[in-house]
Parts: C-alpha cells; sequence; structure tokens
C-alpha cells in the first residue's frame, strides 16, 4: 500500500501518574504518534470540552493528520498500542474517564467498511462531535467526507447553524 492520509482524534480526561493531566497526555501522545512508518504533518490546538455519557470529568481534545503506508486495521492496531502504552483499558463501561483515545476519523483511500467489526472509515460520529470537527476546521478544513460529500468546514457549520427554536429566541 503507498502512503496514505489519516485524520485522527485525540482525547483524554483521566490523568496518568507519568504523563500527568489530559492536556500533557495529548502533547505526548502526538509525539508517539511519530514513528518509522508514521508521520504527523500536522496537529490541532488542544480544546476542552464536556465529556459524554457517563463520565463526568471534562476531555482535552485535538486532531492530527497523518501519513502511513499501514492500512486502515493496521494503523488501528497501532493506535491501540499507544492508547495501551498511556494506561487505556479497554474493559467495562463505555464513555468511562481514559487516559487517551485515539479514532480514526477520515482517511484519504475513502470510505472503509473491511473484515475488522471494530474499525468503520469515516467515524460513525464524526459529524455530530463539535470537540472533532472544531479542532479538524484548524488543519483540514478542506478534507471531504466521503458519506456526505460536504468538507470538514460544512460540517462544522451545518452543525453549529442556529436551530429554528434559537432563531425565534434570539433578542434581535
Amino acid at each position: 500500500m503507498s502512503q496514505q492520509l489519516y485524520l485522527i482524534a485525540l482525547g483524554s480526561n483521566q490523568r496518568h501518574e507519568l504523563a500527568g493531566h489530559p492536556r500533557k497526555i495529548i502533547e505526548q501522545a502526538i509525539e508517539a504518534l511519530e514513528m518509522p512508518d508514521v508521520d504527523v504533518f500536522a496537529q490541532s490546538s488542544i480544546i476542552e470540552s464536556a465529556a459524554i455519557g457517563a463520565s463526568r470529568r471534562r476531555y482535552a481534545n485535538a486532531v492530527a493528520v497523518i501519513a502511513s503506508d499501514l492500512d486502515p486495521p493496521a494503523l488501528l492496531h497501532r493506535l491501540q498500542s499507544v492508547e495501551t502504552h498511556f494506561g487505556r483499558r479497554r474493559i467495562g463501561q463505555r464513555w468511562r474517564a481514559r487516559t487517551l483515545d485515539l479514532d480514526i476519523l477520515l482517511w484519504s483511500g475513502g470510505i472503509w467498511s473491511g473484515e475488522c467489526p471494530a474499525l468503520a472509515i469515516p467515524h460513525a460520529a464524526m459529524r455530530e462531535r463539535n470537540f472533532v470537527l472544531g479542532p479538524a476546521t484548524e488543519i483540514a478544513h478542506d478534507w471531504v467526507d466521503p458519506l456526505t460529500n460536504l468538507t470538514i468546514r460544512q460540517l462544522f457549520h451545518r452543525l453549529n447553524r442556529p436551530k429554528p427554536l434559537d432563531r425565534l429566541q434570539s433578542p434581535h
């Protein structure tokens, strides 16, 4: 496989005894993504966001554009190894606090729905998450979602446009 680009989401809402607080974990995770067969081309700023689900801790979130010869399942395995290095455990309740969460959002190869059931590209929930689309607009605003044919910037603006009820309640 020739070199492919990937858009990766990073999130953390739990301290790590060695790495520190979530923002530090994101910084160190971006560094950890740099490997002989993975190059980090760009990274967004790190933002804070509210937790989804049962966890009450706020998240630190960012996205990165990486290049690699790895196919999506091999990259997913590599990302899960990085998560494990930072203390991630894949047991118990979904949406619980975690030291590091790495997700493949988009891939320059388009759509992936291969034999790996834990992997679907584009990421199913990315269009509904400001904490993903906001940082992604900084570094990949023109990347096109192959399912909607909309750019990251367009998806972000659609997600954040006022709802009809919001306009009625506006003081203008």
